[in-house]
């Protein structure tokens, strides 16, 4: 799973400063953050309305659709995919609730 979301990343990453009229990536890129984070939040709906219709299929193309659009976001974030994954590692064993309950308080 690692090798074929870092190599998604890398690709991102490559492609963020080609033309906008050829790659997606460059234009959703060049339209800002704000839309980049736009389109996560369209990818998580559809993945849910997917999810509630029992659509299997559209559900798998739904979340590859938004984990594409995280690595985007993170990208412009400049926050390496590692840094989520660590911090799943970081996570894994704990409790739910426990973890939740030991993070600050705001």
């Amino acid at each position: 799973m690692r090798a074929t979301l870092h190599t998604l990343e890398q690709t991102i990453r490559r492609r963020r400063s080609a033309d906008p009229s050829v790659s997606y990536v460059a234009k959703l890129s060049a339209k800002g953050r704000a839309k980049i984070a736009q389109k996560v939040g369209e990818e998580a709906v559809e993945t849910v309305i997917a999810a509630l219709a029992g659509d299997r299929k559209e559900v798998i193309g739904e979340s590859a659709d938004l984990l594409f659009h995280l690595l985007l976001l993170l990208r412009d974030l400049d926050i390496p995919f590692d840094a989520v994954l660590d911090e799943l590692d970081r996570r894994e064993g704990l409790s739910g609730i426990a973890e939740k309950a030991a993070r600050a308080k705001d």
